[in-house]
């Protein structure tokens, strides 16, 4: 089980047939132990149990957020909606600020809640584990909210509306 990866494909090849499965947009956000709010781009999410209420995600290891979501208690999981590319796309980029300007709310744990979005989930950060270049995180939902608003879908590379 611990052998070196090893494959005989093209990793872009990889990524274009993983690109044919459409999935959500979401902006995971938490806060660092400063108390500075974190948020990051994801669409490698899923939900894992209703008994318990379970959902993971995950994140790269070189992502300057890593320590912080491995660290805090809990995260919000914030779906986007069908009009929030520009939340995609912010939280995404390395900025210093990426919260400038958006007027939150307060989930569990202090956690940062983006407006607008189809939905939220309010997580205790329960679980990591090793995939690879990324970590696995399992969060218990705690809270959750809904609006009734198409979500965000990005498919073969770009975002897409259902229709």
């Amino acid at each position: 089980m611990n052998q070196p990866f090893s494959y005989s494909f093209d990793p872009r090849s990889l990524r274009d047939a993983l690109g044919d499965f459409a999935t959500g947009v979401a902006v995971v956000t938490a806060r660092s132990a400063d108390g500075q709010p974190v948020g990051v781009t994801i669409n490698s999410f899923a939900s894992v149990s209703l008994e318990p209420p379970l959902v993971l995600w995950s994140l790269g290891l070189h992502s300057p957020s890593l320590a912080v979501f491995e660290s805090c208690r809990h995260y919000s999981v914030n779906v986007l909606a069908a009009d929030q590319i520009e939340f995609s796309q912010r939280f995404a980029q390395s900025q210093s600020d990426k919260f400038a300007g958006i007027e939150l709310k307060v989930g569990a744990g202090d956690t940062p809640l983006l407006p607008g979005c189809c939905a939220w989930l309010e997580c205790r950060n329960e679980l990591r584990y090793p995939g690879g270049d990324h970590v696995i995180l399992v969060g218990y939902v705690e809270r959750f909210e809904r609006q009734a608003r198409p979500p965000l879908i990005f498919h073969g590379g770009r975002y897409r509306s259902l229709a």
